[in-house]
C-alpha cells in the first residue's frame, strides 16, 4: 500500500509518497513531471552499490532514460567540491530548465543536489528519492537544501522544494543498525517537539520498529512526514514555528563542527544527544521537570542510540570552545542564540531568553562525564 501526503504551498504543492516497492515503480511516478524522457540521477557509492540498478529498471519500464553520477559517501561530501562537480556534471550532461534531477540517496545527496539543482540554471525541477530513515522523515521534505561550510553547517544553501518525494520503506531494510538508529533521533524529535501521543506510542513500539516491523516503520515515517509537512505549509522559510523542526540542532551543529562532520557522530546521533540537552537545560532553567529529560534519556537508551557527549568518541573541545561554535549556528539573530526550549515532551518553543550560565553548566557536566 501507498500513502501519499500533501504539502500545501499553492503552486509549489507537492506529494510524499509512502510506501514499499516505489524505485521499481519511480518511473511512472515521476512520468507526468517529465517534458522529455529523461532523468539525471546524483547519488552515493554506497546507495549506487545496493540501489541504483533496482532504480535504473524503474525508470526503464516506463521508457526513461538515466544518467548517473556516484558521489563519495559521507558527511564531508556535503562542500564545495563535490558540489561543483555536481553542478559541472549536470551542465555537461546538458540538463535543461524543463528536466528533473533525481536526488537519490541520505540527507547529504539530498541537500547537496537540492542546492544544486536551485542554482542550476536560476533553478530546475528535482525529486527526492531518500533511501534513509533521516532522509524520509527529515531533509527531504520541506525544500531546505545546501552545504557546509569550514564555519557550521548548514550555512551555504536556498529554500527549494522538491516537485515530488518517494519514500520507499523497503529500502530501509538495507541501512545498518546505526544508520536507522540516527535516523531515528529526527523521528522521535517530532513526539519531542510537539506530539506527546506519538513520543508514547514510539516508547511503546519503538524497539519493535527498529527490529524491522514494517507496519510500524511506515506508520512512523508517515506521521513523522505529516507533522513537517503541516508545519511547512504554515511556515515554509521559517519565520517562526518552523524553527521547532531544529530541536536540539544548536548542539547537534557544534557537536557536528567539533567532530569534524565525521563518522564520529552522525547527524541523528548528535539530534538525539541535542533534543537530551535542550530539555535538560529546559529543566535546569525550571521550564519542564527534571522528569522530562530522564524519560527522554530512558528512552533513546532503550534504543540504542547515542544520548550523551559520553558516547561520542575521542576528544572533545572545552565548554567555551562548543558555545563559540554553537554562535555559528544559523538561528542566531543579532549575536544572540535563538534556542528551542520545552515545557515539557510535545510542548517546544523557541526563545533567546536563555541564561547562558545555565547552558554552560549543561554542559560542563556532560563533559565533565566523559
Amino acid at each position: 500500500m501507498v500513502e501519499t501526503l500533501r504539502v500545501e504551498l499553492g503552486d509549489r504543492s507537492y506529494d510524499i509518497r509512502i510506501g514499499q516497492g516505489l524505485l521499481g515503480r519511480a518511473g511512472a511516478e515521476i512520468a507526468p513531471l517529465l517534458v522529455r524522457p529523461r532523468v539525471a540521477v546524483v547519488t552515493d557509492e554506497n546507495v549506487a552499490a545496493l540501489h541504483l540498478e533496482t532504480l535504473q529498471a524503474g525508470f526503464a519500464a516506463a521508457g526513461i532514460e538515466m544518467v548517473s553520477l556516484v558521489l563519495p559517501a559521507g558527511e564531508a561530501t556535503k562542500a564545495w567540491p563535490e558540489f561543483s562537480r555536481t553542478v559541472e556534471w549536470l551542465l555537461a550532461q546538458k540538463v535543461e530548465r524543463g528536466d528533473v534531477v533525481v536526488a537519490f540517496g541520505g540527507g547529504v545527496i539530498g541537500d547537496l543536489v537540492g542546492f544544486a539543482a536551485a542554482v542550476l540554471r536560476r533553478g530546475v525541477r528535482f525529486v527526492q528519492i531518500p533511501t534513509s530513515l533521516l532522509a524520509q522523515v527529515d531533509s527531504s521534505v520541506g525544500g531546505k537544501t545546501g552545504i557546509n561550510a569550514p564555519q557550521g553547517k548548514n550555512l551555504i544553501g536556498a529554500f527549494h522544494q522538491p516537485s515530488l518525494v518517494l519514500a520507499d520503506i523497503a529500502v530501509l531494510g538495507t541501512l545498518t543498525a546505526r544508520d536507522f538508529l540516527a535516523g531515528y533521533g529526527e523521528v522521535v524529535k517530532y513526539g519531542m517537539l510537539g506530539d506527546l501521543d506519538f513520543f508514547e506510542w514510539l516508547e511503546v513500539n519503538g524497539t519493535a520498529l527498529a527490529a524491522g516491523d514494517m507496519t510500524l516503520r511506515a506508520e512512523a515515517v508517515r506521521r513523522s512526514c505529516q507533522a513537517k509537512a503541516d508545519i511547512v505549509s504554515r511556515d515554509e522559510t521559517e519565520q517562526g514555528e518552523r524553527a521547532l523542526l531544529n530541536l536540539g540542532h544548536t548542539f547537534c551543529h557544534a557537536l557536528e563542527a567539533a567532530t569534524g562532520y565525521s563518522d564520529r557522530l552522525l547527524h541523528g546521533e548528535g539530534v538525539a544527544i541535542g533534543c537530551a540537552l535542550a530539555f535538560e537545560v529546559s529543566s535546569r532553567l525550571g521550564l519542564c521537570s527534571q522528569e522530562d529529560p530522564s524519560r527522554i534519556r530512558a528512552h533513546l537508551r532503550a534504543m540504542g542510540t547515542k544520548v550523551d557527549l559520553a558516547d561520542i568518541a575521542g576528544d572533545l573541545p572545552d565548554t567555551d570552545t562548543l558555545i563559540a561554535l554553537m554562535g555559528q549556528d544559523k538561528k542566531v539573530t543579532d549575536g544572540t542564540i535563538n534556542y528551542i526550549m520545552a515545557r515539557g515532551i510535545g510542548q517546544a518553543f523557541v526563545t533567546s531568553d536563555v541564561d547562558a550560565n545555565v547552558v554552560k553548566s549543561v554542559l560542563s557536566d556532560a563533559l565533565s562525564s566523559r
